[in-house]
């Protein structure tokens, strides 16, 4: 696989987002609670009122109808009674709620009732509910601050427990990652609790020993082919020798060689997969390594170096000169058989850019770079698909990045970059 290049947008770390949660959570019950605690307190502050009302109305109307004199606060006829008790019909005793504040009477709640007959006058008594009111004023605001104060407190916790979590994640994240990138060892291994993130990390461990074991057997299979080939391989070219020359002895010896390369591809590719492979390093001049690596492809290719290595020390890069051929041959020669000509090569700095105007890169190969014996499009002509892969794991051996994309007006674009 390629070096990608996928831009990730900026992420939000898991404990903030569940810290906000938290908050949130903690805000929308603490507003609930204070919202019933305050309309069930003011509703019971009315209750009551009217009960005292009603209460004192019978006890002063009874001690007026014996002595004819005003107890319990009562009033007759008073300006201030609301008009929904002013004309009481018989000997009910009505209540209502008067919501006037005056000075610190008010609101209030008003219980009347017709004193004799009809057009008689009417006996009322007020109770006051301010100091009470007050007191639901105080409540609230002690409410508030307690609120307040749980989610001060509460806030940090949810950020130290939702900082365990993420790390947790983070380690999986992490191991997966380094899977993803071809490091086959890579474990998470036992984590602490026993939850979610315990069966991910497990799970994950899991599959890369299934993927590890797989990609050991893939690259010990195609080690022992390349290996197995390579003798009757090597008679089979020795053997045309003994043809008389002609059009046939001259199509089988093609075949043989070409069959030879690709066995050849087959052994440089396993010895990359296991690692066997160590870059021998010199300080050579790039531009020099580039022309003669694409000379040595035999095709008709445009080399430019760009003006700005004008001194000797940008023109000298210390790499593996031979894998370095090796990365640029296989580049220009994809771009010949899968491209279309013109095919440029410039050399800029440290950066090596083979280009072609054919159809370009297929898509998946963009998005998970070059795979073995597999091309990617028809229209990019047949092959093996092993010399971009090969191209892509010396570069990775030279510490180098190897990246594929398509110019805006056609063509494929492949970028070598060395490293400092």
């Amino acid at each position: 696989m390629r070096s990608l290049n996928r831009s990730r947008p900026a992420r939000v770390p898991l404990r903030w987002k569940i810290a906000a949660l938290a908050a949130s959570t903690a805000c929308l019950v603490a507003v609930a609670v204070g919202v019933l605690v305050h309309v069930w307190t003011a509703h019971d502050i009315r209750d009551r009122a009217q009960m005292r009302a009603f209460n004192s109305l019978y006890s002063a109307m009874d001690t007026y109808r014996r002595t004819g004199t005003l107890t319990d606060g009562a009033e007759l006829d008073p300006a201030e009674l609301p008009a929904a008790l002013r004309h009481p019909a018989g000997d009910d005793r009505l209540t209502a709620y008067d919501g006037h504040v005056n000075g610190n009477v008010g609101p209030s709640v008003w219980a009347a009732q017709r004193v004799d007959g009809p057009g008689s006058r009417v006996l009322a008594v007020r109770v006051n509910m301010s100091s009470e009111l007050h007191n639901l004023d105080r409540l609230d605001v002690t409410m508030t601050v307690a609120s307040l104060i749980a989610l001060a407190a509460a806030t940090p916790l949810a950020v130290y427990g939702a900082g365990l979590l993420g790390r947790r994640l983070r380690q999986v994240s992490e191991t997966a990652g380094r899977i993803s990138a071809g490091d086959l060892d890579a474990r998470t291994g036992p984590t602490k609790g026993r939850d979610e993130v315990s069966d991910i990390a497990a799970t994950v461990d899991l599959m890369a020993d299934s993927l590890s074991r797989r990609l050991r057997t893939e690259r010990q299979f195609t080690a022992d082919v390349a290996h197995e080939l390579r003798t009757p391989v090597g008679g089979l070219l020795a053997a045309v020798d003994l043809l008389p020359p002609g059009e046939t002895e001259d199509l089988i010896r093609t075949r043989v060689r070409d069959l030879r390369g690709l066995v050849e591809d087959l052994l440089e590719i396993s010895r990359l997969d296991v690692g066997a492979e160590q870059p021998v390093r010199a300080r050579v001049p790039l531009d020099a390594v580039v022309s003669e690596a694409v000379a040595r492809t035999g095709f008709d290719t445009e080399v430019t170096v760009a003006d700005t290595q004008q001194a000797e020390a940008s023109l000298t890069v210390e790499t593996d000169p031979r894998r370095l051929e090796r990365i640029v041959s296989n580049l220009v020669i994809n771009a010949h058989r899968h491209g279309s000509a013109p095919v440029q090569v410039t050399v800029e700095g440290r950066t090596v850019v083979v280009r072609d105007h054919g159809p370009g890169f297929p898509p998946d190969l963009l998005l998970d770079g070059p795979r073995r014996f597999h091309t990617g499009a028809k229209e990019r002509g047949s092959g093996h698909g092993l010399g971009l892969t090969i191209a892509l794991g010396q570069a990775r051996l030279l510490g180098a990045e190897l990246r594929f994309g398509n110019a805006p007006d056609g063509g494929a674009v492949a970028t070598l970059r060395l490293p400092t």
